[in-house]
């Protein structure tokens, strides 16, 4: 439920905050008072899309901000779990949404910065506008099956078919992509096979190819690798050769002198190390001598390797990477008949399961079209049609689609002996008004939607059927929070809030004002006489007080 609203630079308006409670609320004003920025305001906040016109002339900056009490059974919750928003305070959801002439809009979400598709998702469900473009819409054939759905309660059931619907469509796409792929040539597969074998031969991971690094560097700089290794490997064993004549005089001195006996061992040991080298050396020396198999075998693998990396990449990663896409794609051709008859298998049990969902679906439409052309009837009786005949009439089609194998077609008469027909069929746009509203009031007792907005809902009617729409607006009250921009006095008068929207000016400027005159009596009894035709005459106050009493 909206609780309270904040209006800033929207329009003509320069700057209120309203009040607002449970129940009926209507909206009242002359023609192009404007009432339409209250609208613009909730529309800002459901997040849909805004001109930067609309910023007051003059002002910068335009701002609207709003909070709603929401129930836990309202849905917002997990959504604002899902969007990463943070959960409503005391239950409370707060809206901030503002546009700026010289830069971009801003939206805050319980006080977090947050996108307007995210402000969108929220509207969806705390909001549901009704205006002017509404009976047009039940013109066409998908929203009639929209709405159908909707009071059949079929989202989960209508949801789950089109996920696998999906699915079984992507199949059907698979075979045909497979059918009419181009082929690869004998000559080209034995060609990508081969590129397979060759980097299978150089085995491209970073250890194999750090040895065939280092094998190659030492069978390239052999001849200098062996001429220096047997350098250091002499010079090592003359240095323990050397050493070893040290060494006795050294345990001479020790037989001597007891203080010299560790200095002895540390010579031992050195020359040790030096004898130690030197083998070391030699065994080095003798490693870059390769026969002539295995430098041919490293020489070839080089080259390879050399090869395989100027085409495929740099990076041992990138080298497998490419390898397995080779074998994918000669894999793929290896069976497509294969392929596409496994895929078919697999559709045609699908199309079975879609066909069982398809069935229930459409036994839940039958239903709902039963209850929903009895309840509607019996509004439009109250409304004004007393011998109405209303009916939804539900077609099987052959082909599965998205929505299932069955549509839907409203079908209205006004009058007893004429046939029924189509709704785009009927000539008078009161009549038209009225089906709309007696199917949105039997659809918003299956909504769950807080808020419902109408925007002269009641136009092109008056007299007893105009307060037979007030009633009927009120009814839905009990259970929905509603709004309606109204020209009707016998639907203002049975509101609960009544706002009245005026337009004045000066010499400067065109600024407009919004009003709560329902908890004062003699200003509520002049705004309904003057929607009577005249707020100074007697018999329109008489007739206003009337309204109000009843």
């Amino acid at each position: 439920m909206l609780q309270y609203l904040h209006i800033c630079n929207l329009a003509l308006l320069d700057e209120i905050s309203l009040d607002f409670e449970p129940g009926f609320t209507a909206v009242t004003g002359e023609t192009g008072a404007g009432k339409s920025v209250l609208l613009g305001a909730l529309s800002l906040l459901a997040g849909n899309r805004a001109e930067k016109s609309i910023i007051r002339s003059g002002a910068e900056e335009c701002v609207v901000e709003a909070a709603l009490h929401v129930g836990e059974t309202s849905g917002l919750g997990p959504l604002l779990a899902e969007l990463d928003l943070p959960p409503c305070e005391d239950n409370t959801l707060i809206l901030r949404r503002s546009l700026h002439r010289q830069r971009g809009g801003k939206v805050m979400i319980n006080g977090v910065l947050a996108t307007v598709t995210a402000l969108q998702q929220l509207g969806e469900v705390w909001i549901d506008f009704h205006g002017p473009g509404e009976p047009q819409k039940l013109f066409h054939e998908k929203n009639q099956l929209s709405l159908l759905d909707i009071f059949a309660r079929n989202g989960k059931p209508l949801e789950a078919y089109q996920t696998d619907f999906d699915v079984w469509r992507g199949i059907w796409k698979e075979m045909e992509n497979l059918r009419t792929a181009e082929r690869i040539s004998p000559e080209e597969a034995e060609f990508l096979q081969s590129q397979i074998d060759a980097i299978n031969e150089v085995n491209p991971n970073e250890d194999s190819i750090e040895a065939l690094e280092r094998d190659f560097k030492r069978l390239d700089n052999a001849r200098e690798l062996s001429q220096l290794s047997e350098q250091t490997r002499n010079g090592a064993r003359q240095a323990a050769r050397a050493g070893s004549a040290v060494l006795r005089a050294a345990r001479e001195l020790a037989e001597i002198d007891s203080a010299a006996d560790v200095l002895a061992g540390r010579l031992d040991a050195l020359i040790l190390e030096a004898e130690d080298l030197a083998d070391e050396y030699d065994t080095l020396a003798s490693g870059g001598d390769f026969d002539p198999n295995e430098a041919e075998q490293i020489q070839r693998r080089m080259q390879t390797w050399l090869q395989i990396r100027r085409k495929y990449g740099p990076t041992t990663e990138a080298v497998r990477a490419k390898r397995d896409e080779l074998v994918r794609r000669i894999g793929s051709q290896t069976n497509v008949e294969g392929q596409i008859i496994k895929l078919e298998h697999r559709a045609k049990e699908m199309e079975k399961g879609l066909r069982q969902q398809a069935d229930e679906l459409r036994r839940r439409r039958l239903k709902g079209a039963k209850e929903l052309s009895a309840q509607a009837r019996e509004l439009l009786t109250k409304l004004g049609f007393k011998k109405a005949d209303f009916s939804i009439e539900v077609e099987t089609e052959e082909k599965l689609s998205r929505h299932g194998h069955s549509n839907c077609r409203f079908l209205f008469s006004p009058n007893v002996g004429q046939p029924l027909m189509q709704l785009n069929k009927i000539a008078s746009s009161g009549e038209t008004a009225r089906v709309m509203l007696a199917l949105k009031a039997v659809l918003a007792k299956a909504d769950s939607t807080a808020l419902l907005v109408f925007d002269e809902v009641d136009a092109n009617v008056g007299g007893e059927i105009g307060a037979a729409v007030g009633r009927e607006l009120a009814a839905l009250a009990g259970d929905h929070q509603v709004f309606c921009v109204t020209h009707l006095p016998q639907v203002a008068a049975l509101a609960r809030q009544h706002f009245l929207v005026e337009k004045g000016q000066d010499e400067k400027e065109t600024t407009v004002s919004i009003r709560r005159i329902d908890q004062d009596k003699q200003l509520r009894e002049s705004e309904l006489a003057r929607m009577l035709g005249d707020r100074d005459s007697n018999s329109a106050r008489e007739h206003a007080r009337q309204l109000m009493a009843r």
